[in-house]
């Protein structure tokens, strides 16, 4: 039987993704236009360079400016992506930081702040948009982006460490109680990737040795390298995938 690839294409669908300026959010935004969707990048800078890179090619795309480490924006933002391409199909839970330090040196401040990025506006931002697409009974999809520190303990990132591993068990907990509202909620797992929050593990030769060492494919990852995952996620090729995690990592858990 011939495989039907229009499963995964995104014609018609709009995409809402968080973090979307630089990085990884960046390349699924690009991955997306290039499926066919429509997209929104929401993030606290101008998206300037996504929506750059995406109309190089025609794609469609429109930014919201938001500070994500403050709830009260959740009911703008749903209310902004209306606007821009009419019902959010597709949710993108990508933004995060993290915030490196001793963990006996840890201040209630800097453990709030990667909680209430990381953990905190992943459920809240994704309640808001299960509460239409419950109320219309078209389903959904969500996507949270979790980490290799969803399933190690890392150093001196007790913060980003807890908020990732919680992710993955709100990720199983969302999708025991939406898959019957056809809403898939699942997850991917980035290994070590070129990003902002690894720049100084790069640029510090020691370690960035080390974890290459252990890293089977030999390279770090790149943006370019979660398209497919999350295509596929995003797409109906994923309809009776549910509370799941993919590991895009170059190897790193194998080992």
């Amino acid at each position: 039987m011939t495989p039907n690839l229009n499963m995964f294409s995104l014609e018609g669908k709009t995409a809402l993704v968080t973090g979307a300026n630089t990085g990884l959010g960046q390349g699924i935004c690009i991955a997306y236009a290039k499926a066919g969707a429509n997209v929104i990048g929401v993030a606290r800078r101008s998206c300037e360079d996504t929506a750059a890179k995406i109309a190089d090619f025609g794609g469609s795309f429109k930014e919201i400016i938001a500070d994500l480490s403050d709830i009260s924006v959740v009911p703008t933002i749903v209310e902004q992506s209306q606007k821009a391409f009419g019902r959010v199909d597709i949710l993108v839970n990508n933004a995060g930081i993290i915030k490196r330090c001793d963990a006996v040196d840890v201040s209630i401040e800097d453990w709030d702040a990667v909680i209430n990025v990381n953990e905190k506006m992943v459920f809240f931002l994704s309640q808001a948009f299960a509460k239409g697409w419950v109320k219309d009974n078209k389903g959904g999809k969500i996507i949270n982006i979790a980490s290799m520190l969803s399933y190690q303990g890392g150093i001196r990132v007790p913060a980003y460490t807890a908020s990732k591993s919680a992710i993955i068990g709100l990720t199983r907990e969302l999708a025991n109680e939406w898959s019957k509202y056809n809403i898939n909620v699942n997850g991917i797992a980035p290994g070590y990737m070129e990003t902002n929050n690894t720049e100084n593990l790069r640029n510090d030769e020691h370690r960035s040795e080390e974890i290459l060492g252990r890293i089977p494919a030999g390279r770090w990852g790149t943006p370019e390298d979660i398209a497919g995952a999350a295509i596929f996620l995003a797409s109906e090729a994923s309809s009776y995938v549910h509370g799941f995690t993919i590991a895009v990592d170059g190897g790193w858990l194998a080992r």
